[in-house]
């Protein structure tokens, strides 16, 4: 785009949205820090001490990481959990597969529910000028994200129902891979988890300071970055590569958009094309040729143009979300968990992630919409 002239330099710069990448940035460091002091370990434990089966195993497994996406963004909790969950692979003897599988629908999953949950929501957020993001997230999509994490749990249970008959399993601490760096980033966490508190509490008294999302993520990188001797390390190894796709995508969106290409592929624009069931359509198929955060950043001038209301950025949440169950290209976080997968000799088929996420997409596609009728 720069080479040809379809934007200029200056115009490429100003299309970059720093908020996003500074978010991603700080997420990235803490989640790094999260990944390589296996501070996460202990809280397993704690959650995972006590005997249970296959079923109580992968349903805690479901809830937790899909709350914890929320938290965390899909692609933080899908860095540090895929060496989780096929280390449990192999200790147990259970289906990597199977655990890996879990791992991406709940990441995507439970991101919906939060701006902060992806990038696409965290886009939206900023990009429509949402005065309360977290309390219209959770107002409109918490019940309908939890019901489709247990559809999750319900179609794993019956596709993998071989796996289900196992024993007991019985699970041991984890020693932390550096003790201080595991007190570092888990004081980072309580942070963020802290700061989001504050803002929701803000925003229900109608006073306080407007703490922005970006800054969240930054101060809630501060005690890595300013006190962990790895600090330089863990600069180094973030998710660089994801960064630089970011500002690439601003760049090339941005022209698009000018261009009117996309404006031009689209059907015409009428009432109808804002309604809910409309906007999570085309979420869902749109994203599987775009990519869910590509067509968000396409998608969201128009709502903006049109002054749509906000159930309907709410909508182009959820159906860009769930676009990552779908299929694997659907979503980055699917794209992180197999790269990551495949380094210890395991992986995910094209024709296996789409035996369960077909039926997992439609049947979370109709309960949002059904949700969303619902409200008044």
């Amino acid at each position: 785009m720069l080479v040809t002239g379809q934007i200029t330099p200056l115009d490429a710069l100003r299309a970059i949205n720093s908020d996003i990448l500074l978010f991603l940035f700080g997420m990235f460091i803490v989640g790094e820090a999260l990944w390589r002091s296996g501070a996460l370990l202990p809280l397993s434990y704690r959650l995972f001490c006590r005997s249970m089966n296959l079923d109580s195993l992968i349903l805690l497994l479901i809830l937790v990481t899909g709350l914890l996406s929320a938290i965390l963004m899909n692609d933080t909790v899908a860095i540090i959990g895929t060496p989780f969950v096929i280390h449990l692979s192999r200790k147990y003897g259970i289906s990597a597969r199977m655990l890996l599988m879990v791992l991406a629908f709940a990441v995507t999953t439970g991101s919906v529910m939060s701006p902060i949950g992806n990038p696409q929501n965290l886009l939206i957020a900023i990009g429509s000028g949402m005065k309360y993001p977290f309390l219209s997230f959770l107002q409109y999509l918490f019940l309908p994200t939890m019901a489709g994490l247990l559809l999750l749990y319900a179609i794993v249970r019956y596709a993998f129902r071989e796996e289900f008959t196992r024993c007991v399993l019985c699970y041991e601490d984890e020693a932390l891979a550096d003790e201080k760096l595991a007190t570092l980033s888990l004081g980072a966490l309580a942070l963020i988890v802290l700061m989001i508190a504050a803002k929701t509490i803000c925003s229900l008294a109608g006073t306080g300071p407007d703490i922005s999302l970006t800054a969240i993520a930054l101060v809630g990188a501060l005690p890595v970055m300013l006190f962990s001797p790895r600090r330089a390390e863990i600069f180094k190894t973030i998710d660089w590569h994801t960064l630089i796709f970011f500002a690439a995508m601003f760049v090339t969106m941005q022209s698009v958009w000018d261009s009117g290409v996309f404006q031009a592929l689209l059907p015409p624009v009428s009432a109808s094309f804002f309604e809910v069931p409309s906007v999570i359509g085309l979420g869902i198929l749109i994203s599987q040729i775009t990519s869910n955060v590509p067509f968000v950043a396409l998608f969201l001038p128009l709502l903006i143009d049109a002054g749509a209301p906000i159930e309907t950025y709410l909508a182009l949440a959820a159906g860009s979300t769930i676009a990552g169950n779908l299929l694997i290209i659907g979503a980055a976080s699917n794209v992180i968990i197999i790269q990551t997968a495949e380094k210890q000799e395991h992986s995910i088929s094209f024709a296996e992630f789409a035996k369960i996420g077909i039926p997992l997409t439609i049947g979370q596609a109709v309960i949002y919409i059904i949700s969303f009728g619902l409200l008044p």
